[in-house]
């Protein structure tokens, strides 16, 4: 008796542990590790247990990446972020018996931004609305423009005025640091173009006219196709752009071509610019010779704004942050391998047609993607830093998120009541800053897709924000005179 009792438990146990067995086999899956740009990882189809962690990703990737200094990841299936374990991924009733599931990983910065959370200084000074506002490449000098006719600097330590500019004689519509952080131009609605030296508040060189009508854009020459930031490019409502010689203050050439007033310019990494209209086209420049290579054809309305996937490495340029320098590369050719490590350039407009395209402007004229689902104008679009993630701001009150590669519609933030004017990213591509109409800043979490902090302070709408390159701070400006600035 004891003897069969023995032998029923036995046969209960192997029929158990062959249970288990079948068990942990159901739970395992088939994978593979795919780039966010499409590149299979080298080492094939890999037999994962459904259940593995992001920590275990992690190790994996930088395996068989072959990185000696492991470098952190985002992982994704089906658009979805792994937060935990691929599990939590995948539908309770997928099937495993053929199907492979693709593991697209993402690099993160090495650093993290933390979010702003509070008003730490009110910049009191100018007389009108601030229009413009801008860090420095390095993010330690800060810069504005106003309706008061004046440019301001101001020390962000002590968040007092360095000094105030004045030679304008209207409205400074818009302002841009050089890549090496060394002069700040400014244009108004009188067609003036003025440099300054951020360090004496003084006049570089004489005024730059030419232009008849306001400037609405201005865009630099990127530092590793000239470390002397010579040559400055203007856009006008008065249909021409401007290519400068900050050094002689002359134009060198101008660029005509469209029809209507030329709403912004885009210098890229390759030598092309890049020029938005109420032409309804983008045009396609050759700075060195001023040649139009094509023009871009699709919006029906004006076009209001351009931004490229290379926009944050050109405007830090030498100073770029999460990349360590090599102690033998000179600044050029470290700024231009941060330049080439974001790949092909690839451009998005926005529009009044309510809708984004998105273009390979070097290579065709055929756009990529179009973007629809605002429900009114758009009035700013801007790349993450690392060149994944789109971000477009409507007066329909929300922000869409998109797919670089391929245009595809992520999520909508919605938290402002009034239109919303001006976004900016953190340097790591983490958070979104965006100011409204309604007053109020707020900062969106790309990991949960939410609104991570709501900002009240300012009396009136804001027209411009800018989070500094090196992720401490966030500045606003607009109707109220004043400008703020955040930090954690």
């Amino acid at each position: 008796m004891n003897k069969r009792k023995f032998e029923e438990e036995n046969e209960n146990k192997q029929n158990n542990e062959n249970s288990s067995t079948e068990t942990i086999k159901v739970k395992r899956i088939l994978s593979r590790f795919k780039s966010d740009k499409g590149e299979i990882l080298p080492g094939g189809l890999l037999d994962l247990p459904i259940n593995i962690t992001v920590d275990k990703l992690q190790a994996i990737c930088n395996t068989l990446l072959q990185n000696e200094e492991p470098i952190p990841f985002a992982f994704y299936v089906n658009n979805i972020e792994i937060t935990d374990s691929l599990e939590n991924n995948i539908k309770e009733n997928f099937s495993v018996s053929e199907d492979i599931i693709e593991v697209i990983y993402q690099p993160q910065a090495i650093f993290k931004v933390k979010a702003i959370t509070r008003c730490t200084g009110s910049l009191e000074g100018h007389k009108e609305a601030v229009i413009s506002v801008a860090f420095s490449p390095n993010g330690t000098c800060l810069a504005s423009g106003s309706g008061d006719t004046t440019v301001r600097f101001w020390d962000i330590y002590t968040q007092t005025p360095y000094y105030t500019c004045e030679g304008h004689k209207h409205w400074v519509l818009c302002i841009s640091w050089s890549p090496c952080g060394t002069k700040l131009a400014s244009a108004c609605k009188n067609g003036t173009v003025l440099l300054w030296n951020p360090k004496t508040g003084k006049q570089i060189g004489k005024a730059m006219l030419g232009h008849k009508m306001w400037i609405t854009s201005l865009c630099w020459e990127p530092y590793h196709k000239n470390s002397e930031c010579q040559y400055l490019v203007s856009a006008s409502k008065d249909c021409d752009l401007r290519i400068w010689d900050t050094i002689r203050s002359q134009t060198v050439r101008i660029l005509s071509g469209h029809t209507k007033s030329v709403t912004c310019v885009k210098w890229g990494g390759n030598g092309l610019i890049y020029s938005a209209s109420q032409d309804r086209t983008i045009k396609v420049w050759r700075a060195e010779d001023g040649i139009l290579c094509r023009t871009l054809e699709g919006h029906a309305h004006w076009v209001n704004t351009l931004t490229l996937n290379v926009d944050y490495v050109l405007r830090t340029g030498p100073f770029h942050f999460g990349t360590e320098q090599n102690e033998t590369e000179t600044r050029v050719e470290y700024a231009k391998k941060c330049y080439e490590s974001v790949g092909e350039e690839i451009l998005v407009s926005g529009s009044d047609d309510f809708t984004l395209y998105l273009w390979r402007p070097e290579k065709e004229k055929k756009f990529i993607a179009r973007m629809t689902g605002h429900q009114q104008l758009i009035n700013d679009v801007k790349f993450s830093p690392n060149g994944r993630i789109i971000a477009s701001a409507s007066f329909d009150k929300s922000i869409k998120l998109w797919e670089s590669n391929t245009g595809k519609y992520i999520t909508s933030l919605r938290g402002h009541v009034q239109a919303v004017y001006s976004i900016s990213w953190s340097a790591d591509s983490r958070l979104l800053v965006s100011g409204s109409a309604d007053s109020t800043l707020k900062v969106w979490s790309l990991k949960t897709k939410k609104l991570c902090q709501d900002l009240p302070g300012h009396a009136d709408e804001i027209y411009a924000v800018d989070w500094s390159p090196d992720g401490c701070r966030v500045v606003s400006g607009g109707k109220d005179k004043i400008l703020r600035l955040w930090q954690n």
